[in-house]
């Protein structure tokens, strides 16, 4: 099944050889075509600090890859490399979506992926609505998020949003409304982003013995888990194994790149089943 989102091009891929961790050389840039547009498969990465990943980076996750590209923070198509996402730039580091990417990469090696990274640490789903307002980052997640999205489509073909979030919803009142919530902004997206019947996966919060969960996220984490049966072409991945960095809230980075993996399997599945009659 095809997402068709866009028309119009995007002539030039600004290619960025980025450096070794540590090092702050000016990296070198050279110019080269896109794919076409239907060989290039786009993907939102949306939610909040467990989106953005927060994971130690090693020189394996600056290694570019030629099928795996990302939409970075002034607009241009460059390679992958961690970290993808650039809401907290002090913390921000390894997350799920280049492994995402490479995995789905690795199922046609015909076609680019293109991660459009819209995370931003710390928000609640409330802000993932339009006009509102994050205080922390001085950002407004859904309108950014929706405006970075529709610079990006015309160059490929929408064919998932990836998101992760639900800590900043963990209180008795906010987990109340979150059902509604996140179901309207599944329908919101899809409907400005002209894409019906796109992939939506939802991620599960770190499930850590540490720090036990309140009542309330458990209610959250049950609107996620409920989302295949009760909207169409979601699915829902599970964090059960995972580890903590050692804040009790953020995946280290073996586990990014796990729950990335989990992705990947999720969007294959969903994908089989939209297939079938």
């Amino acid at each position: 099944m095809r997402f068709s989102v866009a028309l119009g091009c995007v002539p030039l891929l600004l290619l960025c050889c980025a450096p070794s961790v540590g090092q702050e050389n000016t990296p070198k840039t050279t110019s080269s075509p896109l794919p076409s547009k239907e060989n290039f498969h786009l993907f939102l990465l949306v939610g909040q600090s467990n989106m953005a990943g927060r994971g130690k980076v090693t020189p394996a996750d600056q290694t570019a890859h030629p099928q795996v590209l990302m939409f970075d923070k002034s607009g241009n198509w460059v390679p992958a490399v961690d970290p993808i996402h650039f809401d907290k730039p002090k913390v921000v580091g390894v997350g799920l979506g280049r492994t995402f990417g490479l995995e789905i990469a690795k199922d046609n090696p015909d076609i680019t992926i293109g991660l459009i990274p819209c995370a931003v640490g710390g928000s609640p789903i409330a802000t993932w609505e339009p006009g509102a307002f994050d205080k922390a980052t001085k950002t407004h997640p859904y309108d950014d998020a929706l405006k970075r999205a529709k610079q990006a489509l015309p160059a490929g073909e929408l064919k998932g949003i990836l998101w992760h979030q639900g800590e900043g919803d963990s209180t008795p009142e906010k987990a109340a409304l979150y059902q509604e919530k996140l179901h309207a902004l599944i329908e919101r997206l899809r409907r400005e982003l002209n894409a019906p019947e796109v992939p939506f996966i939802a991620g599960q919060m770190g499930q850590f013995s540490e720090s036990p969960w309140s009542e309330a996220r458990k209610q959250v984490d049950q609107v996620h888990q409920d989302l295949p049966s009760q909207v169409p072409h979601t699915a829902f991945v599970s964090s059960t194994g995972l580890k903590h960095k050692g804040d009790r809230v953020h995946f280290d980075a073996d586990s990014y790149r796990e729950l990335g993996r989990r992705y990947a399997q999720a969007y294959r599945q969903l994908q089989t089943t939209d297939s079938q009659p």
